[in-house]
C-alpha cells in the first residue's frame, strides 16, 4: 500500500507541475483591441496608452495624476515622445492616442491606417525665446533678427541689430550658441511655420516642419532637452514651450508681433491670438494662430491637440478615452490656474465644438458619451 500510495503522490505532482507549465506559457489575455495600445484587464483596469507631443507634457502629466485618483480603474500612460511619433504611431494604431502640437496635414490623415482621425484641441501655449546670458536681462527679439539668428547670419550677442531692439541693455560680445530641436517636434513646426511668416529667405530655405534642416547651432531632444541645453550653456539661445521655462526659471523674451507691439509671452497673450483666430477656425478644429493680428497678440502661440480615431475597435477603452478627454476640457482647465503649467485654457467656443468631436466618436455604430 504505501508503493501505490507514493506513486499517486508522485502522479498527482507531475500533473500539477505540468498544468503549472502550461500555464506559464500561455499567452496573457487581451483586450479587444489587441494592440500595443495596452489593454483592459481583470479586475475592470482599463489601461490607455498615448505618446506623442512634449509640448503639453508637463499638464498631460497633471491631468492624468488628478484624473487617476477620481477614477483609479483607468490608467493612463502618456510618453513625452515628440509630435512627429504621436502622429507616427496613432496612424500605424499602435497607441490609443497620440498628440501634436501641429494638426495633422490631408496626407497623414489619408495614411491612418485605422479610419477618420479627430483632432481635440486642450489648451493653448507659446513657444518661447528662452536664453542663457550674464544676468539674463529682459531681451526683445524683431521678427527678422529671429530669423537671422536661427539662419545663422547674426552671431554675436552684441550684434547691432539685436542692440537696436535692447537699447541700454549690456551684451556681450561672445557667438550666440543657437539650440534646436533634433527630433520631429511639433514646436519646431510651429516655430518654423512663424519664422516662415515673417522671413521670406526662411521660408525659401528652409520652410515648416517637425524636422527641418537647421542651418545653424547644436541639436537636443525634445522641450526637456533644449531647456537643459540652454540652462547648462552660457550664451545659448533657444525656443521652448513657455511651461519649460517658467518651470525652470529661464527668461523669456518679448517679440514684435504683426502690430507692431513688443508682447512678453502671458497667457492673456496666448489667448488674444486664438481669440484673433475664431472666425477663420475651420469645422476640423486645425488651425494655425502663429502671427496673428491684434495689438496684444503674442506671435508664436499654438493649440496642441490630442488625436483619436472617430470609431473604436473597443468601446471599454475608448468610453474610457473619451470620458478622459471631456474631464480635460472642463476640469481639467482649472489646472491652467496653477502659475507652474504656464498653459491658457480654451476659449469656450473652443470647447464647445471640441465637445462635438468627443460626441461623434463611436465604437460598433455607437456612440460612446452616454
Amino acid at each position: 500500500m504505501p508503493l501505490k500510495t507514493d506513486r499517486r503522490i508522485s502522479l498527482t505532482l507531475s500533473l500539477i507541475l505540468v498544468a503549472a507549465l502550461i500555464s506559464a506559457c500561455s499567452p496573457a489575455p487581451v483586450g479587444k483591441g489587441g494592440g500595443a495600445g495596452g489593454a483592459t484587464s481583470g479586475g475592470g483596469v482599463v489601461r490607455l496608452q498615448g505618446t506623442g507631443a512634449s509640448f503639453p507634457f508637463p499638464i498631460y502629466q497633471k491631468w492624468v495624476s488628478e484624473y487617476g485618483k477620481l477614477n483609479p480603474q483607468v490608467q493612463i500612460d502618456y510618453q513625452s515622445q515628440g509630435s512627429g511619433i504621436g502622429i507616427k504611431q496613432i496612424s500605424a494604431g499602435t497607441v490609443d492616442f497620440g498628440a501634436s502640437d501641429k494638426p495633422m496635414s490631408d496626407e497623414e490623415l489619408k495614411q491612418a491606417q485605422g479610419g477618420e482621425i479627430l483632432h481635440v484641441p486642450t489648451v493653448l501655449g507659446a513657444v518661447v525665446m528662452t536664453y542663457n546670458l550674464p544676468g539674463n536681462p529682459e531681451l526683445k527679439f524683431s521678427p527678422d533678427v529671429l530669423a537671422d539668428i536661427y539662419l545663422g547670419k547674426i552671431t554675436k550677442w552684441d550684434d547691432a541689430r539685436i542692440k537696436a531692439d535692447n537699447a541700454g541693455v549690456s551684451l556681450p560680445s561672445a557667438s550666440i550658441g543657437v539650440v534646436a530641436r533634433a527630433d520631429g517636434s511639433g514646436t519646431s513646426a510651429v516655430f518654423t511655420e512663424y519664422l516662415s511668416k515673417v522671413s521670406t529667405e526662411w521660408k525659401e530655405k528652409v520652410g515648416t516642419g517637425t524636422n527641418p534642416n537647421w542651418p545653424a547651432g547644436q541639436r537636443a531632444n525634445k522641450n526637456e532637452g533644449v531647456t537643459a541645453a540652454v540652462k547648462q550653456n552660457p550664451n545659448t539661445i533657444g525656443y521652448v514651450e513657455l511651461v519649460y521655462a517658467v518651470q525652470n526659471k529661464l527668461p523669456v523674451a518679448s517679440l514684435k508681433n504683426r502690430a507692431g507691439n513688443f508682447v512678453k509671452p502671458t497667457l492673456d497673450a496666448v489667448t488674444a491670438a486664438a481669440a484673433e483666430a475664431l472666425p477663420a477656425t475651420p469645422e476640423d478644429l486645425r488651425v494655425s494662430i502663429t502671427d496673428a493680428a491684434g495689438a496684444g497678440v503674442y506671435p508664436i502661440s499654438s493649440y496642441t491637440y490630442v488625436l483619436v480615431y472617430k470609431d473604436q475597435k473597443d468601446a471599454v477603452k475608448g468610453k474610457s478615452l473619451v470620458d478622459f478627454l471631456w474631464w480635460a476640457l472642463h476640469d481639467g482647465q482649472a489646472v491652467t490656474k496653477d502659475p507652474q503649467y504656464a498653459y491658457a485654457p480654451l476659449p469656450q467656443e473652443v470647447v464647445t465644438r471640441a465637445e462635438a468631436k468627443l460626441n461623434s466618436v463611436t465604437s460598433g455604430g455607437k456612440t460612446l458619451r452616454n
